[in-house]
């Protein structure tokens, strides 16, 4: 049995520990094979060193934790142990695919985790999230797996260009070009997983094919992995349109984010009613990702924290 002291300085004890050291007691109930104590300004461990080392680095997380917000409270409690419970399983995940620069690329959270797995079980995946929770480059990468893998013949990645009007004739340069604008975070992930020569060659041979959402219309999508990003800024008719291109050994992934939708405000979103429609329908899955699985600057989920408290504010 080994024995650890955490020496608590300078905080307010009921902040961090909560009443009745509720929140110690949170993190006790999470490990039943180690004994945690909390006596004054003391928390004492007993327990086998690997524990020990895992309840230190929680409450050290928390005390940081404390440090920034001032207080802890038991949801902030439970949000730490579910991350360090999923740490394990994350880091003996799978790399999807190696980069450009010989780095792995894998899930980095808990929920894109769980779309890594929705997409190997399920045909249709939607991923639906906030700016910068990895939705979009999970889904190349899985995209560019299957292709590596010969599991499917191409990549079509499609996207609604609502600023253009999907009228994109008045845009100079050809198809791809018109359409680049739009498509430029996909093939920016492109470029980090496949070397821009072959890129290429992909694009020349149509093995990788960009096809605006508007000429969608009327095709069988056999033997590829699709991709629709942006699907918030889809009409009911598009996404239930796009929705029936799908052929055999498919795989279709759809990307949105529904706190930005750019259409205009009486018009429906397509990916909104799909979540209501499509629920119940086996073989299809929604995984829902938050500010919590933000891989961006760290600013970033301080910014969606801060637009959604002000969005809740006016709609009370």
């Amino acid at each position: 049995m080994v024995e650890k002291i955490i020496t608590l300085d300078n905080i307010s004890l009921i902040d961090f520990l909560g009443v009745e050291n509720k929140n110690i007691k949170e993190v006790a109930s999470a490990f039943p094979k180690s004994k945690i104590v909390s006596r004054g300004n003391e928390i004492r461990i007993q327990g086998n060193t690997t524990e020990i080392i895992k309840i230190n680095d929680i409450i050290n997380s928390l005390l940081m934790h404390y440090n920034k917000y001032g207080n802890v409270n038991e949801e902030d409690v439970q949000s730490y142990l579910a991350k360090d419970s999923s740490q394990e399983s994350l880091d003996k995940e799978e790399v999807l695919v190696y980069g450009t620069r010989g780095v792995g690329i894998k899930p980095k959270t808990a929920n894109q985790q769980k779309l890594v797995k929705a997409a190997n079980k399920n045909d249709l995946v939607f991923a639906i999230g906030p700016a910068g929770t990895g939705k979009t480059y999970i889904a190349v990468a899985l995209a560019v797996r299957a292709l590596k893998n010969k599991e499917v013949k191409r990549i079509v990645i499609t996207r609604p260009a609502v600023e253009a009007g999907e009228a994109l004739g008045f845009l100079p340069g050809d198809l791809q070009e018109k359409l680049d604008p739009y498509l430029r975070p996909i093939f920016d992930a492109l470029g980090d997983m496949i070397p821009s020569e072959k890129l290429k060659y992909y694009q020349d041979n149509r093995i990788i094919e960009i096809a605006p959402l508007a000429y969608m219309r009327g095709r069988t999508l056999n033997n590829a992995f699709v991709l629709l990003d942006e699907a918030q800024n889809t009409t009911p008719m598009q996404m239930k349109m796009f929705l029936t291109r799908m052929g055999p050994n498919s795989k279709v992934i759809v990307n949105g984010d529904l706190t930005q939708v750019d259409l205009p405000k009486k018009q429906y979103s397509g990916l909104l009613e799909a979540t209501s429609i499509l629920k119940e329908v086996s073989g299809i899955k929604f995984i829902h990702l938050t500010d919590k699985d933000v891989v961006r600057h760290r600013l970033v989920k301080g910014i969606i924290a801060a637009y959604k408290k002000h969005d809740n504010n006016d709609d009370k």
